[in-house]
């Protein structure tokens, strides 16, 4: 079928809206009418880790078209939201460990199925990679697998509903499942965009009594003030360590949860820890690339340091508990999200791009 798509062809370039030829549903694949999609950090660097030209997104959300024969989990109509691929039978998959399927890499960054095949192809005949997240949503449509899609209550906007496929997953998941804040206990979370604030959400449904929000943007730690934090902390100039030091009465913060990806904010997030302390990191400074980092301050004070995929979410749980606390009024989470129209998707991926908005969330209808 043809599509509409935005499709990068340059790790310089931002992708361009094209039509494409999209496969038909496989026996094991969910054919999706994407109505909205939202625009994550990691599609933002993904053109410089990923086979171009290739097609992005993975906060899909729309209605159900078609299902393949061996598909039972949803029917036609359904409303979804579209969030990471895993495989179902490695080991981290049968312990329950989704987000860290054996295969998560191949299946979230090749641009293939599992087997290997392309699904789109552009007005020339050539190949163009999708399955990004086994969903490429910045599209009209979009081919998932049954493991990756998860319904949503009918009370809930799809609008809404794209962002809990990565990003809220993310914050929420790092403070509930990775690190489990206890009531009562203080917590420092260092980038306020959507995963951050999420985060800060999440702590405040976790009880903490202490929840320190850390940016470079003013607008946005006045926003994580009225989302739950207790305290903001400004880094510009540095010394955001110490400041959280000194809102914890000088132990540190039992937990930290780091997001910026800055070489200083990882750094401030390990060195505020109290003693036994735990810091979550959802992303990596300079894209992976070496920087210079000494564990002595872990070591001093019987630190952990733990990395938090996806929010160690089990999607077909998580996000329908993450959008009942949307309709209850605990995570309203759509005070960060800025919506724009498909076609004006230029402007949507450059505000994302330069941190003029959150989250920006593409209609496609």
């Amino acid at each position: 079928m043809r599509i509409s798509a935005a499709v990068c062809r340059a790790v310089d370039r931002p992708p361009a809206l094209e039509d494409l030829a999209l496969d038909a549903p496989r026996d094991d694949e969910v054919l999706v009418r994407i109505v909205a999609a939202g625009i994550c950090h990691t599609d933002l660097f993904a053109p410089a880790r990923f086979p171009l030209p290739a097609v992005f997104g993975h906060e899909g959300a729309g209605i159900v078209e078609r299902v393949g024969a061996r598909v039972s989990k949803v029917r036609p109509g359904d409303r979804m939201a579209l969030t990471f691929g895993s495989c179902g039978r490695c080991v981290r998959c049968t312990l329950g460990d989704v987000a860290y399927c054996e295969h998560g890499h191949h299946l979230q960054f090749d641009g293939t199925r599992p087997d290997g095949s392309t699904t789109l192809r552009d007005a020339q005949g050539g190949v163009v990679h999708g399955s990004f997240f086994q969903q490429s949503s910045f599209a009209t449509w979009a081919l998932a697998g049954e493991r990756n899609v998860v319904r949503v209550p009918d009370a809930l906007p799809l609008e809404r509903a794209a962002p809990l496929g990565c990003g809220v997953q993310t914050g929420a998941g790092a403070v509930l499942n990775t690190l489990a804040a206890r009531p009562g206990s203080s917590i420092a979370i260092f980038g306020a965009g959507s995963v951050g604030l999420s985060a800060v959400m999440a702590a405040r449904i976790a009880g903490c009594s202490t929840i320190v929000a850390v940016d470079v943007i003013d607008a946005r730690l006045a926003l994580a003030r009225e989302l739950g934090a207790t305290h903001t902390v400004d880094a510009r100039g540095g010394g955001a360590a110490a400041r959280v030091r000194e809102i914890t009465g000088g132990r540190g913060a039992d937990y930290t949860f780091e997001t910026a990806g800055q070489v200083q904010s990882f750094n401030d997030a390990i060195g505020c820890l109290a003693r036994k302390g735990c810091c979550a990191i959802a992303t990596i400074p300079r894209l992976g690339e070496p920087f210079e980092w000494s564990p002595l301050g872990l070591l001093l004070r019987a630190g952990r340091l733990v990395v938090c995929i996806e929010g160690d979410s089990v999607p077909d749980q998580f996000i329908p508990q993450l959008a009942a606390w949307h309709l209850e009024g605990r995570l309203p989470y759509d005070r960060f999200c800025q919506q724009y129209s498909f076609a004006d998707f230029p402007r949507a991926w450059a505000d994302a791009d330069a941190a003029r908005a959150i989250k920006p969330i593409l209609r496609m209808e």
